[in-house]
């Protein structure tokens, strides 16, 4: 699921813009209901679809991907939908030990390493299905959105070690998903390893904070 050939990338943004103008002949709007004309709705969302895969899968940085991977959408009616989305989320992850963060746009899953694997492993603890079972509900349901699944890591270990393991685990979360009806089209994996930690390494629980798998909904959106 890694996206490291230049071939493969190729093919995802392909692939993706493809699906896009499938599903997309039409004259709804797909977060508000209303009516546009046919051309401006897939020239959009092929913009949108195109920039999201392309951004995704060029930058290094968490928050410059993210950045990246709208370039080319305007500005569209996805708050709402986006709200929507969230709160539902918010739901199903209640005192499961996931937290929902919002981001302009963005909703951002951090799912901590110990409830999700055992150390050193990229195994899904059983006891987490049922949160993967409600994320795939939700992304069915709301399917206007990219999702990339980012594996990360403390820096106990070697560097090559720890890339490896966390594309591993957000490999094994994707797979999860798709199991679960989730098109494959629309994820991207993504090994942050231990180069975006969100704690001290010093530390015990800033290490434990770090070994973490991030899933990120990322709109689609209409100019």
């Amino acid at each position: 699921m890694a996206l490291t050939n230049p071939a493969v990338k190729a093919t995802v943004v392909v692939t993706l813009a493809a699906t896009l103008i499938a599903g997309c002949q039409t004259t709804t709007d797909p977060y508000t209901g209303e009516k546009k004309t046919t051309s401006t709705t897939l020239g959009a969302l092929i913009g949108a679809g195109a920039g999201a895969a392309i951004g995704m899968i060029s930058g290094h940085d968490a928050k410059q991907r993210r950045q990246r991977a709208l370039v080319g959408a305007g500005g569209g009616a996805v708050g709402n939908y986006q709200d929507r989305q969230e709160n539902e989320l918010r739901a199903l992850m209640r005192d499961s030990g996931v937290t929902v963060t919002r981001k302009g746009e963005d909703i951002v899953l951090n799912m901590p390493g110990n409830v999700t694997f055992r150390t050193g492993s990229a195994d899904l603890n059983a006891q987490f299905f049922k949160v993967l079972d409600g994320v795939a509900q939700v992304a069915k349901k709301y399917d206007k959105t990219i999702i990339e699944i980012a594996g990360h890591t403390d820096n106990v270990g070697g560097a090559d070690f720890n890339r490896q393991l966390s594309q591993r685990r957000a490999s094994a979360v994707a797979q999860y998903l798709m199991s679960k009806g989730v098109s494959e089209q629309r994820i991207i994996t993504a090994a942050g390893g231990e180069d975006h930690p969100i704690a001290s390494n010093s530390t015990d629980q800033g290490r434990a904070a770090n070994r973490r798998v991030e899933v990120t909904l990322a709109p689609l959106k209409e100019g």
